[in-house]
């Protein structure tokens, strides 16, 4: 870390521009050294790993579904309209659903994504998804009252 921490950073500040996704990279890339079998041959062979390595893991980050479509779901509150107290009321009985409930429902009613892709951003099967939504429909049904979809 002492001799290719700085140089780590810079390239993920130069590609992430945001301190956090920084720092995230910067522990999976010394996480992949250390999980790493094979052997360099010099001194520079290492330093073209680890820069190699960074910006894979810098675009990996930016290319993720999640980060293009989404927001955190705490965020999520802000963007009803005050005036909109219903729509308020829902929302937060979403957000209050258990959490493999919440993401299957907000993804799939908030952010348009079908079953199907949200199998693959949640890396479940679709009759997982199928589930939680239909379990996530009927906690809202019983704390909402009446009909929900």
């Amino acid at each position: 870390m002492e001799t290719y921490g700085d140089m780590i950073r810079r390239i993920c500040a130069l590609h992430l521009k945001n301190r956090q996704d920084t720092e995230d990279v910067f522990q999976t890339v010394f996480l992949k050294y250390i999980l790493y079998s094979g052997a360099f041959e010099n001194e520079q062979h290492e330093k073209a790993w680890f820069v190699r390595v960074t910006v894979n893991a810098c675009r990996d980050l930016l290319r993720s579904l999640l980060r293009k479509r989404t927001v955190p779901l705490e965020l999520a509150e802000d963007f009803c309209s005050p005036d909109d107290r219903e729509s308020r009321e829902v929302l937060m009985a979403v957000l209050h659903l258990p959490a493999k409930y919440k993401d299957a429902i907000y993804l799939h009613y908030y952010e348009g994504y079908s079953a199907g892709e949200i199998t693959s951003i949640l890396d479940k099967k679709e009759n997982t998804i199928y589930t939680w939504l239909a379990r996530g429909r009927e906690l809202l049904r019983q704390q909402l009252g009446g009909d929900w979809e």
